[in-house]
């Protein structure tokens, strides 16, 4: 964890928020949403036309680094981001949790936890570098 945030419960507070695409906030969120509210990164951050199909994983690697390191698939923990490969060029993002994850889930409409292993194959996980200090 980085600077004592417990990820893990920021992400299960959000279960329940409405899916939508591109959402950053407002009542509404996606994967790339989900992840700028539980790990505090500046919204204006992220591109907001975004797009997580295609051939974009130097694109997605290159705009986690400033924020999160690579951590090994074997040393996850609740509290880390996993970076999935739902189809041949789609990627999505979700929280490890204790049970499982937490993504937004665009099929059920909402924020959602999963139990147990995800179906998908992990393309990375990442923990939260440390918040920098201001002044």
């Amino acid at each position: 964890m980085s600077k004592g945030i417990d990820h893990e419960a920021r992400a299960i507070a959000l279960i329940g928020t409405r899916f939508r695409p591109q959402g950053r906030g407002e009542g509404a969120l996606d994967c790339l949403g989900l992840m700028i509210e539980v790990y505090a990164i500046p919204g204006d951050q992220v591109r907001r036309d975004y797009r997580l199909r295609g051939d974009h994983g130097g694109e997605i690697a290159s705009g986690l680094k400033p924020y999160f390191r690579t951590v090994a698939a074997g040393a996850a923990r609740a509290g880390d981001a996993v970076l999935f490969r739902i189809a041949e060029d789609q990627f999505h993002f979700a929280v490890k949790t204790e049970r499982g994850f937490i993504h937004a889930h665009a099929g059920i409409g909402k924020v959602v936890e999963h139990p147990g292993v995800p179906e998908w194959p992990v393309a990375g996980t990442y923990r939260r570098r440390g918040l920098a200090k201001k002044g």
